[in-house]
């Protein structure tokens, strides 16, 4: 009994998509407590009906392990970022999301975060029948939810606290900058970045280490580019789903800045030993061209 939370703990670490999955859980459940117009549960069931389809679809074509992980991320992200007229338009969003995970690939890696191009796509195609609504949340729930997502992804062995540091203080830094720049009061600056939707995106988006680039030096100069083009939609165009748009329409760099600044690729999981010690086949880092599963010698 004494080792069952480190034991507990030690499971949940394994795999980063495990914290991911309780912070986005436990922000879906502050969206239908706090707020009445928030998510709710028939949207998260439409959402993962549309993922999982997706999943089963993709890997049965493609061939590989069928990860549920990846398609619970995505639907708790769409459910608590996206707004509809219809529940069907979760499952269609879900299938966009994981469907392009699958075809949109270069080097074995997927190009975009399958929320972010869903919650693009969706607007692009139903107009005004598809939103984003940042102001989610009052003040005290707002807070309570950026501790969370800290907490996660600061214990994630993801290790993507980088991106989401460059992002949000460039962002932060031209926002506030550009109101004393004005004389503006600190007010609106503070409103633009008090928000549900920066929160997600912040933590569970940019972050996302299978469609960033593999270097710290590269993911610092995205964040910065993402949070420049964020700020300029919401300055000139006044864009809802600013980082969301500006994620979607500059990540095709990822490609480009792991060419430019190689390094080791990001793999979910971690290789365990057996008792017996033999060899498993497992995912392993390996450069950033080279995304094939390898023998790891445990």
């Amino acid at each position: 009994m004494r080792d069952a939370p480190s034991q507990i703990f030690g499971a949940v670490n394994r795999d980063a998509r495990h914290w991911q999955i309780l912070a986005l859980s436990g922000l879906f459940l502050i969206s239908i407590l706090t707020t009445d117009y928030g998510a709710r549960p028939m949207h998260l069931v439409s959402a993962l009906a549309g993922t999982m389809t997706a999943q089963i679809i993709g890997t049965a074509i493609v061939g590989g392990k069928f990860e549920w992980k990846s398609a619970a991320i995505t639907s708790l992200s769409l459910t608590i970022l996206m707004r509809a007229v219809a529940p069907w338009m979760w499952f269609v969003a879900g299938l966009i999301g994981i469907g392009l995970k699958f075809a949109v690939r270069y080097n074995g890696k997927h190009i975009f975060n399958p929320a972010c191009i869903a919650i693009v796509a969706m607007c692009l195609l139903f107009d005004r029948d598809v939103w984003v609504s940042p102001g989610q949340w009052g003040q005290a729930p707002l807070l309570l939810g950026w501790a969370a997502a800290a907490a996660a992804l600061v214990l994630s062995s993801a290790k993507r606290l980088d991106i989401a540091l460059a992002f949000f203080g460039t962002f932060a830094a031209i926002l506030i900058g550009r109101a004393l720049w004005l004389g503006d009061p600190m007010s609106i600056p503070m409103h633009q970045l008090s928000t549900g939707t920066l929160l997600v995106f912040t933590f569970f988006m940019i972050t996302d280490p299978r469609s960033t680039p593999d270097s710290r030096i590269g993911r610092i100069l995205f964040a910065a580019l993402v949070a420049i083009l964020s700020a300029w939609f919401i300055i000139v165009p006044n864009v809802l789903a600013a980082p969301i748009m500006a994620l979607a329409a500059l990540s095709f760099l990822t490609p480009i800045l792991d060419r430019l600044l190689p390094a080791d690729r990001f793999q979910w999981g971690k290789p365990s030993k057996s008792k017996e010690g033999r060899i498993h086949e497992t995912q392993t880092p390996g450069r950033s061209g080279d995304a094939r599963p390898q023998l790891a010698r445990l």
